[in-house]
């Protein structure tokens, strides 16, 4: 197992991770099996998803806001609720199969580091399988 520290900078970004997690599949050696991949946070999550188009991107947040977006009648104290609605729909853990030492995606998928609440430092666990 591995923890990686991931900054973001915006209040609500994703964060490409892919290499990283292909350095930790490498770094460890694993031929063939699977990744998890967990956030442990409830602002955050983790997605795969289109890398090719930044656009893709910029609508999955811009979607993501329109479902929540930031309401002054949220009760919650620390004013984030927005966030961890946020968080519960993109989830915070993947299993990603690997296949000769590479993560097993489709031609256009990156795995995005998903921040609701930042910008933070944050924290990505990643442990074969």
């Amino acid at each position: 197992m591995a923890e990686f520290q991931v900054k973001t900078t915006e209040k609500n970004e994703m964060v490409n991770v892919t290499r990283l997690v292909v350095r930790f599949i490498q770094d460890e050696k694993i031929e063939d099996g699977f990744v998890h991949a967990f956030v442990p946070h409830t602002t955050a999550g983790i997605t795969i998803n289109e890398n090719a188009d930044p656009d893709v991107v910029r609508d999955i947040l811009f979607g993501l806001d329109k479902i929540s977006p930031n309401l002054r009648e949220f009760q919650h104290a620390e004013g984030n609720s927005d966030a961890h609605i946020k968080s519960s729909l993109i989830g915070v853990s993947l299993t990603i199969p690997v296949e000769g030492q590479m993560p097993v995606l489709g031609t256009w998928q990156g795995i995005y580091f998903c921040e609701f609440d930042g910008p933070r430092t944050r924290r990505l666990i990643l442990k074969k399988g």
